[in-house]
């Protein structure tokens, strides 16, 4: 992870409004409110506004994992890191499987809209438009911010004159009686249909975390994401609604029902300030825009969860292969050919149902990820944003998906039952003999030490490193005031251990055999950082009034001794050296801080060519001061 090439970051906070407002405005507004209506009634508008408040648990949830693990593979990595590669192979198919369902129900309702202007069968030229742009994706092209940004402006300026007209005609044209009768009966099949809409209407909000994804990407992370996803929900929970009830209050009943592009409908009816024709294509070219831009994104988003569990080892390798032109391709081909055989196998209602009942499993399971990750107590999780009422708005997000597949029908439950069981199936045959980590669940039996997942805490000290320390004035300080000590005499590390906890026990009420008992559980622990030759214990002592900072240079290069499956994870050589890090107990996270980034320094590429170029006490102090990035100058 050290040497990974480090993302820009150059998105802001309208770039991810856009990327989550981009990716809701597809079916959900073009072409499901019809099908929605048909399950119950009127009551469809409170079907989405009930969508809109549920998934703000996964959004909140969402918006944490991705501020503490910003890393590629989204969903799948934080439920895989969580608890365990079982769940991130489940998480990881289901999600993958949701994208593509989701990416069919779009291109479906772009050949709806396109079939308005060209008339052409929908299904096949679902299948025509998955071809070309699997074939767009394969030979390298991507959404850009930039047009991302002008597509949802676009997009938000036709929705808000359609829905600003269809208001008009409401309450301005159709008398008052007349609309209240359009609402008669409200719900067409009770409580129990109001809820299975729901869960139904669910994936209409689905794109709203898609950012997290990107988050690797974003210029201040820990308040763009969360409040560019507010944002984003808000504005598309309020088209949603007042567009819904638009098209409820002026189209026939029976009708809507059985409308595959229910806004053109909308617009002819209306006496808008255009001339219709005119507002017809606007709407067309905004719906099919919206289509091409979810379908797209979402074979790209799509492929790399193959891509992201092959790395992991978890599916073939083939599926990591990139070509060249820098994409994945099989994963590309393997995703592209799921969704032709849902466009072409599925109806559009079940295509909905499954796509919505798969993604409220994975959002119910990213809220049990966001309480595993906060009881493990991992020093180095340290999320940006943290989920507000916890653990009871977690517990209420785990359940309430739960609750709404359950209400869907026996149809998409069996099914989603079917692809955990065949998910876990996979795992046990294949990835399991292959994949020998484990998740931060483990961190929740101290019983179980030696299954805690070490590797973990690495990947985790790791992301702490790149945000660098809170303090760049503190820490430079910390540098200059280090000292240097050689220790002549010591062949192994045991007394190097002992030999540090001596000198810095003489100015401190801990004594030497005690400092170094705590140091040595660090090391048994798993949790010391050794690249390049060198070694860093720490630790964070209540009586401790100031950061020390202690840099041992051993005579001769020493082994650490771990216990085997520590030793299997951090695969390193000798040390020459061993940094000593104590902190006041009060002060948490600048230890941390601390902490990840000398791990980030000594771990870094060249640094160890550095000191055998120069191995002054100067040409150390600079080594261990990262450089400024380009957004600190």
């Amino acid at each position: 992870m050290a040497n990974e090439k480090k993302l820009e970051k150059s998105l802001t906070l309208f770039d991810v409004f856009a990327i989550c407002t981009g990716a809701m405005f597809s079916s959900g507004f073009f072409l499901l409110p019809g099908l929605a209506a048909a399950q119950t009634g009127p009551s469809v508008i409170l079907a989405y506004l009930i969508a809109g408040i549920f998934i703000i648990p996964a959004m909140l949830a969402k918006a944490e994992l991705s501020t503490a693990m910003p890393k590629a593979g989204g969903t799948y990595f934080f439920m895989d890191r969580s608890m365990g590669p079982l769940a991130g192979t489940i998480g990881g198919i289901g999600t993958w499987v949701a994208l593509i369902l989701k990416s069919a129900f779009a291109l479906i309702g772009m050949g709806a809209y396109l079939a308005l202007v060209v008339e052409l069968p929908i299904k096949p030229l679902a299948v025509a438009l998955t071809v070309a742009f699997a074939a767009l994706n394969i030979v390298g092209a991507k959404e850009s911010s930039q047009l991302q940004r002008y597509l949802v402006v676009t997009l938000l300026g036709v929705l808000a004159y359609v829905v600003a007209m269809g208001l008009g005609g409401v309450f301005g044209v159709q008398s008052w009686t007349a609309t209240v009768q359009e609402f008669d009966p409200f719900f067409t099949d009770g409580f129990g249909g109001l809820m299975a809409t729901v869960g139904f209407v669910f994936v209409s909000y689905a794109g709203l975390t898609k950012v997290a994804s990107v988050a690797e990407e974003v210029q201040n992370p820990d308040r763009n994401i969360p409040l560019g996803m507010a944002l984003s929900l808000l504005v598309a929970t309020t088209v949603y609604c007042l567009g819904v009830f638009v098209m409820v209050s002026l189209l026939d009943p029976v009708e809507l029902r059985e409308d595959l592009t229910p806004v053109a409908t909308v617009v002819s009816e209306l006496p808008v300030l255009l001339p219709t024709s005119v507002v017809l294509v606007m709407v067309s070219v905004a719906a099919v825009a919206a289509f091409a831009s979810t379908g797209n994104a979402g074979i790209m988003s799509a492929s790399r969860y193959p891509l992201a569990m092959a790395r992991d080892r978890l599916v073939p390798d083939l599926f990591a292969k990139v070509g060249r032109t820098g994409t994945p391709v099989w994963s590309i081909i393997a995703t592209a050919g799921l969704m032709i055989l849902a466009i072409v196998g599925l109806d559009i209602d079940a295509v909905v149902k499954l796509a919505s009942a798969f993604q409220l499993l994975i959002f119910g399971l990213l809220n049990l990820a966001v309480i595993v990750m906060r009881e493990s107590e991992i020093d180095f999780y340290r999320p940006g944003f943290r989920m507000p009422l916890y653990p009871w708005l977690p517990v209420v997000g785990l359940v309430i998906p739960l609750y709404l597949v359950a209400q869907m029908g026996t149809k998409p439950l069996v099914l989603s039952s079917l692809l955990v069981l065949a998910s876990a199936g996979w795992f046990s045959v294949y990835a399991l003999p292959r994949v020998r980590r484990t998740g931060a669940v483990f961190h929740l039996f101290r019983r179980l030490g030696r299954k805690r997942h070490r590797g973990l805490d690495h990947e985790l000290r790791q992301i702490v490193s790149e945000r660098g320390p809170e303090s760049r004035e503190t820490y430079q300080t910390l540098i200059q005031d280090a000292d240097f000590v050689k220790a002549d005499g010591v062949s192994d590390f045991a007394g190097a251990l002992d030999s540090g906890a001596g000198i810095l026990s003489e100015d401190m009420e801990i004594g030497a055999d005690e400092l170094s008992r705590l140091l040595t559980d660090e090391v048994d622990h798993g949790l010391m950082p050794v690249a390049n030759g060198v070694a860093i214990l720490h630790h964070r002592l209540a009586a401790l009034e100031r950061d020390r900072l202690l840099i041992l240079r051993l005579p001769v290069a020493v082994r650490v001794e771990f216990d085997e499956q520590t030793a299997q994870i951090l695969n390193h050589g000798p040390v020459d050296t061993v940094i000593f890090l104590l902190s006041p107990e009060g002060n948490t996270s600048r230890h941390l801080r601390f902490l990840a980034t000398l791990a980030g320094q000594i771990e870094s590429a060249g640094f160890r060519a550095s000191l055998e170029v120069d191995n002054s006490e100067s040409a150390w102090r600079q080594l261990l001061i990262p450089e400024r990035s380009e957004q600190e100058e």
